[in-house]
């Protein structure tokens, strides 16, 4: 059984539901949603302990699947807690490490700086590597196909989900907006994901924008960026892939 997106779904997998159904962008949004998360918490709760399974795998989305893990221990100490992506203790709130602990058998670590966060703490975790860091030296891609007339590259992240699109897009629009007032020989990439390309390009073909496009393939993702003179994006892992390659960026967020 899982709770996953629309890369299960690809893979035939059922889903008990779509984990965009707890995914909210901002304060607000999630204050007037809290009753419907904390059901949908319980309920994912309930399910995994009918299931009983040997093992609860969690991915990213720590504010839904560390909460989930956390009470699917207290229940049922039998079943082994494993957690993909750490939580960016080395960012702020190092303190949570502790909190992870009396739930979390192992975590499964991006970068190999953050072990000596948990081996403090003495749970375990095993560094995998980040597949797009280090998928980017592997291949090449000609992006002179998609970026023309020698334009400077930014490359805009408006988030993976589409409560960060809906919530983003706007704002990011206006940055455009400004930029293309002042200069004339930008290029703007909207990195997305698969599922959501076409209505990003729906969304930039609808304000009239020329200079502008949208990309789904993580491979080409990742030379566009590399090819970049500036980047700006929705805060999260994607920050660390653009510190990697060195590009200047503005992480964004929005609260209310």
């Amino acid at each position: 059984m899982c709770v996953g997106g629309e890369y299960l779904k690809a893979l035939d997998i059922k889903s008990l539901y779509d984990l965009k159904e707890v995914t909210y962008l901002g304060f607000t949004k999630v204050l007037l949603n809290i009753f419907k998360i904390k059901k949908k918490i319980n309920e994912t709760v309930d399910q995994i302990i009918k299931f009983n399974p040997d093992i609860l795998f969690s991915v990213d989305s720590p504010d839904f699947t560390l909460r989930v893990a956390k009470k699917v221990k207290k229940l049922k100490p039998n079943i082994k807690t494993i957690h993909f992506v750490a939580p960016q203790v080395w960012v702020w709130r190092e303190h949570r490490v502790k909190e992870l602990k009396p739930f979390l058998d192992h975590i499964l670590l991006l970068f190999p700086f953050e072990k000596k966060y948990f081996d403090k703490e003495n749970i375990q975790s095993t560094f995998t590597g980040h597949p797009l860091l280090e998928d980017q030296g592997k291949s090449k891609v000609d992006i002179s196909q998609i970026i023309k007339d020698n334009k400077k590259i930014f490359s805009i992240y408006p988030g993976s989900r589409l409560s960060e699109i809906n919530v983003l897009t706007p704002i990011l629009f206006e940055f455009v907006k400004m930029m293309n007032e002042k200069y004339k020989d930008l290029f703007f990439v909207f990195h997305s994901t698969k599922e959501h390309v076409q209505l990003i390009q729906d969304l930039l073909l609808k304000e009239g924008f020329k200079n502008c496009g949208a990309i789904g393939d993580e491979k080409v993702k990742s030379h566009i960026l590399k090819s970049s003179m500036f980047a700006v994006a929705k805060s999260g892992t994607i920050s660390l892939e653009i510190c990697n390659a060195k590009i200047p960026s503005i992480i964004i967020y929005k609260m209310g």
